[in-house]
């Protein structure tokens, strides 16, 4: 397969072309390339964290106020998974998506010099509301790509290792906030702003040009459909009957909008309860705990080859809970210490609620995944909740009662893909696929079948 040669734009969804059915070492060239987008975007999210607090001192806003850049990064994703994403998914392919995805992030960027010249807090937002747009973009055709580009059997760990290094990218983020924004500079200078985000336009132009000029399969709704008759467990329905669909969805806008709040606040956490905790050290602080959740995403994709990742995704799921309700009670290191512990929990909740909520959709997977996409909504509409708590009870930790409730409607889909049988031989029955598995000769190997444990 030629890396970069001429390809056209555009993929009929209705042709088999079997992309679908590429092995692993096959794989490996698409995937490292859509896995750069994950940085990227991981990169922005470690930034936006930052920021939150850094805009409540330079501009001199208020908590509530400050999470509007919250608001407008993840507002944009249903707007644009929801619309012009997924049309140009559906009619278009990944390849374009992707391009049109990198095109938006780098203009949003861009916006970023006006914004801080004029020191427009508003400016700022419609700034990340494009970049949210071309992030939503990617995220609707990066996460249903590597979830259906190679072996079956190894969707969740294909997308969980993908997740891990976009946590790469929110670790860096705020490293480099710590070391340009807040270190040596007046606290109302906004020109390291300005030139961070003058070279992130330039790079993710640059990289348009690569996939432009890149070799990508596609992956049509017709290989999809042929992938999940080939489970042995898959039952056409319509989309609207596709109720672990919907379910899914709501679990990734609870827990989306609950991770987003608690990492947004975080730097605000640490300040309150850690007192003379500087902003430069809450954002190590922050930086630690990013860390925390990368090492948590690595060590998650791990346990997925020894266990069904259901259970991974419940024992998880069941962390990120009870150390969020011991956070919202401590105080001091001991309070910080169970906040980077969450983070270490979230690390492998949304790319597992993603994969598993696409299980079995068929041809419907490309519409499904914009839908789950969307549902990271959640991430707008949860952090002003916490700020407007916060600044209630002028306690960032008590608040923390908002995030956790959220965590807990969330629940609802792991314990559905573990405790409700049908649903749990869905999820396991893609793990006993022998799709693109395959030896160096090209022959099958022999695998042994996976036992369906309920």
């Amino acid at each position: 397969m030629g890396f970069f040669k001429k390809r056209s734009l555009r993929a009929r969804d209705d042709q088999v072309t079997n992309a679908s059915e590429l092995t692993l070492r096959q794989s490996l060239k698409p995937m490292g390339l859509v896995i750069i987008l994950f940085f990227l975007w991981g990169f922005a999210y470690g930034l936006l964290d930052v920021l939150n607090k850094h805009f409540q001192v330079t501009l001199d806003i208020s908590r509530a106020r400050s999470s509007g850049l919250q608001a407008a990064y993840f507002g944009a994703y249903p707007i644009a998974s929801l619309t012009y994403a997924r049309w140009v998914l559906k009619n278009y392919g990944y390849k374009a998506t992707f391009m049109l995805g990198l095109t938006l992030y780098g203009v949003g960027a861009l916006l970023f010099w006006p914004a801080a010249t004029k020191r427009s807090f508003g400016g700022f937002c419609g700034a990340t509301f494009i970049i949210g747009s071309g992030l939503g973009t990617l995220e609707s055709a990066c996460n249903p790509y590597l979830a259906v580009c190679g072996p079956p059997k190894y969707s969740e760990m294909r997308l969980n290792f993908a997740q891990a290094i976009q946590a790469i990218g929110t670790v860096v983020g705020p490293i480099l906030a710590a070391q340009v924004f807040f270190k040596n500079v007046d606290d109302r200078d906004l020109t390291s702003v300005q030139w961070v985000y003058l070279g992130i336009a330039i790079f993710v132009f640059f990289l348009a040009g690569v996939f432009f000029l890149s070799d990508i399969p596609e992956v049509t709704d017709a290989d999809m459909a042929r992938q999940a008759q080939d489970s042995g467990v898959f039952e056409e329905k319509p989309l609207k009957k596709q109720w672990l669909l919907w379910i899914a969805a709501l679990s990734q806008f609870c827990y989306v909008g609950a991770q987003v709040a608690v990492a947004g606040y975080f730097v605000n956490y640490a300040t309150e309860v850690q007192p003379g905790t500087s902003n430069a050290m809450g954002s190590n602080f922050l930086a630690a705990a990013q860390g925390c959740f990368a090492i948590g995403r690595f060590g998650g994709t791990l346990l997925m080859k020894f266990f069904k990742p259901r259970k991974v995704f419940i024992g998880f799921f069941t962390g990120v809970i009870g150390f969020c309700a011991a956070a919202m009670a401590a105080r001091g290191y001991a309070g910080i210490a169970m906040l980077m512990t969450v983070h270490f929990f979230e690390s492998i909740c949304f790319p597992t609620i993603f994969t598993l909520g696409i299980r079995g959709l068929g041809r419907h997977t490309k519409t499904g995944s914009t839908v789950i996409v969307g549902a990271i909504v959640g991430g707008a509409v949860v952090p002003p909740l916490l700020g407007f708590t916060a600044d209630k009870l002028h306690d960032t930790g008590k608040a923390m009662f908002v995030p956790l409730i959220f965590f807990g409607v969330g629940y609802l889909f792991p314990v559905l893909v573990n405790f409700h049988r049908p649903t749990a031989k869905l999820m396991d029955g893609f793990l006993e696929s022998r799709v693109g598995v395959e030896e160096e000769g090209g022959v099958k190997k022999e695998v042994e079948e996976v036992e369906i444990k309920n």
